[in-house]
């Protein structure tokens, strides 16, 4: 009865109905996947490449990863880079960074591969160089104008005493910039000077560049790490300043001795060097760092050129209120 049933015209059609139904409902899907799956997959890669762009900071390379993309370049790596890379790892924004650095010209290319503090910097902050470069042109501009207005007519004629004061101005300058800025961290590495010696220098080495400097994937500090920069880096500027002063001031007053201008203390010229470096300096640049950083994460501090126009205004009022100050305290401490 049931075999009947199915062998009717009317439960063929049925049959043939649902079958041809399946079939449809198949081919459509089918079609529909094919169709689909290519803007699916387009999209999963365009959502892929979003996030790798905006985690590149955080990704870590580890060695092979890092030679791969060094030997598709055909780039080098400096040997520190090299011993990071098999040690901790390394960054892919920075590797990318040294890559176009590599890329830029041949004295970036020289300057990458051969010097560490630089290397490091730059890796950190690409617009390094254009605020160091920055502080040592305003500082040339305004020591120029300033010693002119004072040796007038001798201005020429003592133009040798005047590179010297440049100079001697341009060292703690260049101190104080270089130890603020950010570096760009590869890793924990063990020093080989051990007890004392060695947990000063892991402490050192674990602090900020400066009080306000930003926070990076495997790079965090605490409250009391930034607390503590402020003055360990101000103790380390006073220092060098106070090293470069007397070497650089004993220098300038041996070439003074047959001139009929003032020759300054030696040591109280040094020690005024060395606590303007300390105090004044060190607060100043710190908020200088803080002010970058704010500017710069803002939407209109995006744009690179608008950020270092903010950055040369912001140095230049700095460094005309910094003359003030060591003017001011030069006379207080009877230098001048």
């Amino acid at each position: 009865m049931a075999m009947a049933a199915l062998s009717s015209p009317l439960a063929l059609s049925n049959s043939h109905y649902y079958n041809n139904r399946n079939y449809t409902f198949k081919a459509s899907y089918l079609k529909q996947r094919t169709t689909l799956l290519p803007v699916l997959h387009h999209r999963a890669r365009t959502f892929r490449i979003r996030c790798t762009s905006d985690t590149g900071a955080a990704l870590l390379l580890n060695f092979e990863a890092v030679m791969k993309e060094c030997n598709a370049r055909g780039v080098q790596l400096p040997l520190d880079m090299v011993d990071a890379a098999k040690i901790t790892g390394i960054r892919q924004l920075f590797l990318h960074r040294y890559f176009q650095l590599q890329d830029s010209n041949l004295v970036m290319s020289f300057l990458m591969k051969h010097i560490p503090m630089l290397r490091t910097r730059m890796l950190a902050d690409p617009s390094f160089l254009f605020k160091l470069g920055t502080e040592v042109f305003i500082d040339i501009l305004c020591t120029l104008v300033a010693e002119y207005l004072q040796r007038r007519e001798d201005f020429w004629n003592e133009i040798h005493l005047v590179i010297g004061d440049i100079v001697v101005g341009i060292i703690p300058l260049v101190i104080v910039v270089t130890n603020l800025s950010p570096i760009a961290r590869f890793g924990n590495y063990s020093y080989d000077s051990q007890g004392l010696l060695g947990g000063i220098q892991h402490t050192i080495a674990s602090l900020p560049g400066s009080v306000f400097e930003a926070e990076r994937p495997g790079c965090k500090f605490t409250l009391k790490q930034r607390i503590a920069t402020y003055f360990i880096k101000g103790a380390l500027q006073g220092i060098m300043a106070f090293l470069s002063a007397l070497i650089g001031q004993g220098f300038l007053n041996v070439i003074m001795m047959n001139s009929k201008r003032h020759k300054p203390c030696l040591k109280k010229t040094a020690v005024l060097w060395g606590i303007f470096a300390a105090v004044s300096s060190n607060t100043r640049y710190q908020i200088i760092n803080g002010l970058e950083l704010l500017f710069e994460a803002s939407a209109i501090g995006k744009n690179p050129n608008i950020a270092k126009f903010f950055s040369f205004i912001v140095r230049f009022i700095n460094n005309i209120i910094g003359g003030m100050q060591f003017v001011e305290w030069a006379k207080w401490s009877g230098v001048h």
